[in-house]
């Protein structure tokens, strides 16, 4: 899968000019997050609580079927099973987008837990609290109940990614304030894609329509971190 560069500087002209281009690309993945980013922080901060640590209590909207088909007594090949999502290390937020929105959509009941899941979604969010929307990514995560349920008929899931960008709304914002982006170095990522579920004894199929907008945060001197996902899809 062809990862579209953010550093790449496609204008040829080396030295000011290019930087400038640069900052206000890199500006404009600001803006928009850091407005998304005040609704985020807004929650986070709701009466004066701080980020949910535990599952949502909500059912989860990655993926259960509305009526999954009887367990079969034949467990998957320790070859099918798939291991905890690792967060990559990089500087580009696109290809951060990417590989979380995979992370995100991709789930295998036979091979952990849901606490375990969980755990290792976390390893993907910033360290700092005040930009890590923890209750967002906790949302798109089955709850224990409907997790035991999965894991009975060995449900999983796995991802497609089709393509990454910065929204439209997020480019124009950043473009009339490019020094907004260094405040937070939030960028608003929408990344787009496919998920196919399957159950023991099953291959993964009915490959489903994803789409989703992530706030992602790039600080120069480190790795991308997962700040949360939007409530909202930003085309």
């Amino acid at each position: 899968m062809r990862e579209r560069s953010f550093a790449a500087d496609r204008s040829g002209n080396p030295g000011g000019a290019s930087r400038v281009r640069r900052r206000a690309l890199l500006g404009t993945a600001a803006l928009a997050v850091l407005v998304a980013l005040a609704g985020l922080l807004a929650y986070l901060t709701r009466d004066g609580r701080t980020p949910a640590k535990g599952p949502s209590a909500l059912a989860s909207s990655a993926s259960s079927p509305s009526a999954a088909p009887s367990a079969t007594s034949a467990s998957a090949s320790p070859g099918d099973r798939a291991a905890l999502p690792i967060p990559p290390a990089t500087h580009d937020p696109i290809a951060f987008g990417k590989a979380a929105a995979s992370a995100l959509w991709t789930y295998d009941t036979r091979s952990y837990a849901q606490p375990e899941l969980l755990a290792a979604l976390h390893n993907w969010m910033p360290s700092d609290a005040k930009y890590a929307d923890t209750a967002s990514v906790d949302a798109l995560v089955p709850s224990p109940v409907l997790w035991g349920r999965m894991a009975d008929n060995g449900q999983y899931a796995t991802a497609s990614v089709n393509e990454a960008h910065f929204p439209a709304s997020f480019t124009q914002a950043l473009q009339s304030d490019p020094g907004a982006i260094t405040q937070a170095y939030v960028y608003a990522v929408t990344v787009s894609g496919q998920q196919s579920i399957g159950w023991n004894g099953t291959p993964a199929g009915g490959a489903e329509a994803r789409s989703t907008t992530l706030a992602v945060q790039c600080r120069p001197s480190q790795n991308c971190t997962l700040a949360g996902v939007f409530p909202t899809i930003s085309p």
